[in-house]
């Protein structure tokens, strides 16, 4: 089977949202496995838990394996009742991490939870806000998103740093159960309203037009 085929039977695998040096693609084997590698390299400090699941915590070979049957076990999960779309992020061709959305009924809510992850070696440079940015991009004028939500815990401010900046809007606090104790969680919202006033500033940190190649056939496939 070429990858041809593939995009014809499973039009996921043919996503790509590009901008200048930055791309979100479907991550193939090959690509998770490398994936896999930069996240068992690092992604934060041993005294900080970003996610609600510690995925994270382990061995380097540990945490490779997470990465990649989280990934396996969620490849078939793209559809009108159930959307888990987790794109690589590649900078100048090279991985640097993911940038996710998942949501339920989409064919009639039309409403996600973005959630990323960057090697801590390219963390700093500005990638985590272009990321999320070429996402809602994707989402809103690809996909014909409704909602686009995000959230961070109060003692990850980087991440809540990111969502202010692009411009979403403040949800309200929750909390969350995390490692064994619960912890306040900051939620945030993108209306598809609020990405139409935001867009053209946000397109601008991206420093280059969005191009999106197969949202067409994959917009079929959810919108059933």
């Amino acid at each position: 089977m070429t990858s041809t085929d593939l995009v014809r039977i499973w039009p996921a695998a043919g996503v790509r949202a590009r901008a200048g040096d930055l791309e979100l693609r479907w991550a193939d084997d090959d690509l998770l496995v490398a994936l896999a590698d930069i996240a068992a390299g690092g992604i934060h400090d041993e005294d900080q838990m970003p996610f609600a699941v510690p995925w994270t915590r382990g061995t380097p070979e540990e945490v490779a394996r997470a990465v990649v049957s989280y990934h396996w076990s969620i490849r078939p999960r793209v559809g009108p009742d159930e959307l888990h779309l987790e794109l690589a992020v590649l900078e100048n061709g090279d991985p640097v991490g993911i940038q996710g959305a998942s949501g339920s009924d989409w064919r009639v809510l039309r409403k996600v939870q973005t959630g990323s992850w960057i090697g801590r070696a390219h963390q700093g440079r500005g990638v985590g806000t272009r990321m999320r940015v070429l996402m809602l991009a994707l989402l809103f004028d690809g996909l014909g998103a409704r909602e686009a939500t995000s959230g961070a815990f109060v003692d990850n401010p980087a991440s809540s740093a990111v969502s202010r900046k692009v411009g979403y809007a403040d949800n309200g606090v929750v909390t969350v159960a995390r490692e064994g104790e619960a912890v306040a969680h900051r939620n945030y919202l993108m209306t598809r309203e609020r990405w139409l006033e935001v867009r053209e500033r946000n397109i601008e940190l991206l420093g280059a037009p969005v191009e999106l190649e197969g949202v067409e056939a994959l917009r079929a496939m959810l919108d059933g």
